[in-house]
């Protein structure tokens, strides 16, 4: 089982005037879409007891995540008001104090066996206490379980650069599975070629590296020559989910494949990294083609 530990929150989409609320958050957009491509996938995150919490419950039960793990909390749920300006996008968080934010090491329950690996990332791995969380969770567990990390990165949200780079320097190293997209190369890795930056990653301990550019598509670094699987070209609704899904087909396919382990990360073939990132491209283009992220069903996916 993979377990995605990271936030999950309810946008407020604007809509004829008022807001529409909508389950979200881009490692709970991760869960749910592993769950929809037929992997064997857990939620670990807060989830508050109001209304909105059963919200973000019931997609997660319909695409088969275990979400047992999750603490119940009388907290309320994260939101995020999104205005647009101009066509473009402004997020206002409301999470000072709610069920996500106050994430805590009491709230970690001992894992299952049936554990294999861990994915995180997104915004969760922030502010705190809840980043703080997160990120002995990493620690704690790193050696024994490979851990996929995506940063990200939302420079609106963080308040503090200089903390969260130190955070995001001392988890890398402790990652398995690296994945950065071309805004998060710019904000962590300024001037420098991405080859360069995955190269650096990759001297860190990481046994591969994932770089995505949209319509570039995406490229994979390992210890062999470098793999790239182009975007499938399709008609873009919105690009909402987009990264979120293309993780969770990496994740499926390594998974259905049977290296998702140390082990088997160590023994990656052109192959199988292909196979990785061929699945994460073909399931982003059909979450792009129609609007917010709704990932694909395994039924959708071409044979």
């Amino acid at each position: 089982m993979i377990l995605c530990t990271g936030e999950s929150l309810i946008d407020m989409v604007p809509q004829d005037g008022a807001f529409r609320p909508l389950p979200g958050g881009a490692v709970y957009n991760t869960a749910i879409a592993l769950g929809r491509l037929g992997a064997r996938v857990g939620y670990l995150w807060p989830v508050s007891r109001d209304p909105f919490g059963e919200q973000l419950l019931r997609p997660l039960a319909e695409a088969g995540v275990d979400a047992a793990l999750c603490p119940r909390t009388d907290r309320l749920t994260t939101l995020a008001m999104v205005t647009l300006e101009n066509g473009d996008a402004r997020y206002f968080f409301y999470d000072e104090g709610s069920a996500g934010r106050r994430f805590a090491p009491s709230d970690i329950p001992a894992l299952p066996a049936e554990v294999q690996a861990i994915f995180a990332g997104g915004i969760s791995l922030v502010p705190d206490p809840c980043g703080a969380t997160v990120e002995g969770f990493i620690r704690d567990h790193h050696a024994r379980l490979p851990v996929m990390l995506d940063p990200n990165i939302r420079p609106f949200f963080i308040a503090d650069a200089e903390a969260y780079r130190a955070r995001l320097e001392r988890l890398i190293p402790q990652a398995a599975i690296v994945k950065l997209s071309g805004d998060d190369l710019d904000w962590l890795y300024p001037d420098t070629a991405p080859a360069e930056a995955a190269r650096r990653i990759l001297a860190q301990g990481a046994k591969l590296v994932l770089l995505t550019g949209g319509a570039a598509g995406a490229t994979g670094y390992w210890s062999g020559a470098k793999v790239t699987a182009p975007a499938v070209r399709t008609e873009v609704a919105d690009t909402i989910g987009a990264g979120d899904t293309f993780n969770a087909g990496v994740l499926a396919s390594l998974q259905a494949q049977g290296i998702l382990s140390h082990e088997g990360l160590a023994a990656l073939t052109p192959g199988y990294l292909q196979a990785a990132l061929t699945l994460g491209a073909q399931a982003a283009a059909i979450t792009v083609s129609r609007p917010g992220a709704n990932p694909p069903w395994s039924h959708e996916m071409p044979k």
